[in-house]
């Protein structure tokens, strides 16, 4: 899976890549693809406020994870958050879903994903669900 993902040719690839057996509509595609921007907005409300919805972000998550494989997942979250995956990290963690590299999104060729930090706030709530 060493396609390249950048913010060009995100839906694109996107569409290539979702598998969602009940897939209707071109609308039910872009409600699944606008959970990325679900979670973007409750990691920011975490972020300004401490308010941590973390059962409804892991929820989007499971879904999306429904909806694509996990390392394409990896790759979408990783453009789309680059910037708030030490948020994103713990939940795909909890999930077993996150590889330990991703490879080809946006302008770097490998990210190690050991080496992103985890919000440990997050780690300890996971840790209860």
């Amino acid at each position: 899976m060493n396609e390249k993902l950048t913010d060009k040719n995100f839906l694109l690839f996107c569409a290539q890549h979702y598998d969602n057996s009940r897939y209707t509509s071109t609308e039910e595609f872009i409600e699944d693809l606008n959970r990325i921007k679900y979670i973007k907005k409750l990691i920011t409300r975490y972020v300004e406020n401490g308010d941590l919805k973390e059962r409804l972000i892991l929820n989007h998550i499971i879904i999306l994870n429904n909806c694509f494989k996990p390392e394409v997942l990896c790759k979408i979250l990783y453009l789309k958050l680059k910037s708030q995956m030490k948020y994103v990290k713990p939940f795909l963690i909890l999930l077993n879903v996150l590889p330990e590299k991703i490879y080809n999104v946006g302008d770097e060729t490998v990210v190690d994903t050991n080496l992103i930090e985890m919000d440990q706030n997050i780690v300890d709530k996971l840790r209860k669900v």
